[in-house]
């Protein structure tokens, strides 16, 4: 059995997520580091802290993978992002805040919005990611973006600071996605909107979920813990509300927005979600000519209910909130 560990991923856009991914109760991120059996069986005892760092170092690793992706994250993202800008509705003037942004994409179309007088906190806590952001706001041309190093469980921001706050994919990959939440309704002011998104079910997710069992399954990964940081940590409603309630949020939104991945064939596929590092990557590296080809043969399998003329197809649901 090969094992690859399972740390928490700061979050950003969906393609790329394949680097960051649970399935069913079970939830598994990936850094760039292969652990024996032995080890990974202790791991499970890792504190919170141990877990961030190696989050951290996995995400400064993967950052040039996602910027190489951005075009193909930001199509299959496109239905996610106009929803949580109509209902963050944001007005000139703001002060906005993007929360695990990678990026920025999401921010950056807010920017648009708030205005000359506004501004954007464009932040991450990968400083490799938050560089990725300043280049691709360099050359949008943005005037109003401020690029900061943030950690969303401890935010280094005032209380009451800003007027609305963003995060694409990113609560149900941290540690304590409660405490990030109780972070951002402090630094929200009277009255200020939080929009963010997360994955629903496993079984609505084809797109993460066939491989996730499939490194699984082969001893690439270890059977996660139950509650660990993944992208369906967050996927119901109750769950939802919970953290929302415990933070001090008094009422929400919760609306499901289907998304679509699409690939030109299976190839292109594993291609981008190797590019965007994390399990994928390592478990497809580790494995030899021939695990390759019998898992290419059932990643073909499992996806061909979704083959489409124009290549493949492959649909996923994401929860998107609006909360005050």
């Amino acid at each position: 059995m090969r094992y690859l560990m399972q740390p928490e991923a700061s979050g950003c856009g969906p393609e790329g997520l394949i680097a960051a991914c649970s399935f069913g109760s079970k939830s598994w991120a990936g850094p760039d580091l292969e652990l024996s059996p032995s080890r990974a069986v202790s791991s499970g005892a890792m504190d919170n802290e141990e877990v961030r760092r190696q989050s951290y170092e996995a995400w400064e690793q993967m950052a040039g993978g996602w910027e190489r992706a951005l075009e193909r994250i930001e199509a299959s993202a496109r239905p996610v992002r106009e929803w949580l800008l109509r209902e963050l509705a944001p007005r000139r003037g703001d002060v906005l805040l993007d929360l695990a942004a990678g990026p920025g994409e999401t921010g950056f179309a807010a920017a648009a919005l708030v205005g000359e007088q506004g501004r954007v906190v464009s932040s991450d806590r990968s400083p490799a990611m938050v560089e990725v952001g300043r280049r691709r706001a360099d050359e949008l041309g943005l005037q109003n973006v401020e690029h900061l190093v943030l950690d969303a469980e401890d935010l280094d921001l005032p209380d009451a600071s800003v007027d609305g706050a963003i995060c694409r994919f990113g609560y149900m990959l941290m540690v304590d996605p409660g405490q990030a939440l109780h972070e951002t309704r402090r630094v929200l002011r009277p009255g200020g909107r939080l929009v963010f998104s997360v994955w629903r079910e496993a079984e609505r997710n084809p797109w993460v979920a066939v491989p996730g069992e499939m490194f699984v399954r082969r001893g690439f990964v270890p059977p996660p813990k139950p509650g660990a940081p993944g992208m369906f940590a967050l996927a119901s409603d109750e769950r939802i509300g919970e953290l929302l309630g415990g933070a001090g949020f008094d009422t929400w939104k919760i609306e499901d927005v289907p998304v679509r991945f699409v690939a030109a064939d299976l190839d292109e596929y594993i291609e981008g979600a190797r590019e965007t590092g994390g399990v994928f990557a390592r478990a497809w590296e580790a494995a030899s000519e021939n695990e390759r080809g019998q898992m290419s043969a059932e990643l073909a399998a499992a996806f061909a209910p979704h083959r489409v003329d124009g290549g493949l197809e492959l649909p996923g649901v994401a929860a998107c909130v609006v909360a005050t």
